[in-house]
């Protein structure tokens, strides 16, 4: 199912992930989307992203804070059981982006940061490219993580 990504009609027109998906959209529901990240050096690298502009976790509603963790949750299970990676990273910071979203990130010891973080220094080259070194072609990966999400949407 392909997604396209829409502006709410009030959202700021200088907020980036308000104007646009933030990645290649794989999932939306209801205030959600689940977008991954087209980085070479870390190809499994996600992001669940809230709609509606707000810059901080505890701005949510409790319900929505706990939607936001389970989905969170949902991509980390299918990253590691899926790749099977060394960490997967999460990290919600919005120091360049104040709009509320998670990075999801499967992390392996042969990476070029590890064990630093990815905003890190490079700690050495990667060959052959990570994409290729991961246990399934990226499209598989992201057919796991929308399954799951839809398992999750039904759940929920």
């Amino acid at each position: 199912m392909t997604h396209v990504f829409q502006p709410l009609p009030d959202a700021p027109q200088a907020c980036e992930l308000c104007q646009h998906a933030g990645g290649q959209l794989l999932w939306q529901q209801g205030d959600w989307r689940v977008i991954r990240v087209n980085d070479e050096a870390f190809p499994a690298f996600y992001r669940v992203i809230y709609k509606r502009h707000v810059a901080e976790f505890s701005q949510l509603p409790g319900p929505e804070r706990q939607r936001c963790m389970q989905l969170v949750a949902v991509v980390e299970k299918v990253l590691l059981s899926q790749l099977r990676p060394t960490k997967v990273n999460l990290a919600a910071f919005g120091n360049m982006v104040p709009h509320l979203h998670w990075h999801v990130v499967a992390r392996f010891d042969w990476d070029s940061h590890f064990p630093q973080p990815i905003w890190g220094a490079k700690q050495r080259e990667v060959t052959p490219p990570a994409v290729a070194r991961l246990a399934m072609p990226l499209g598989t990966l992201d057919e796991a993580v929308v399954a799951a999400l839809d398992g999750a949407a039904r759940s929920a």
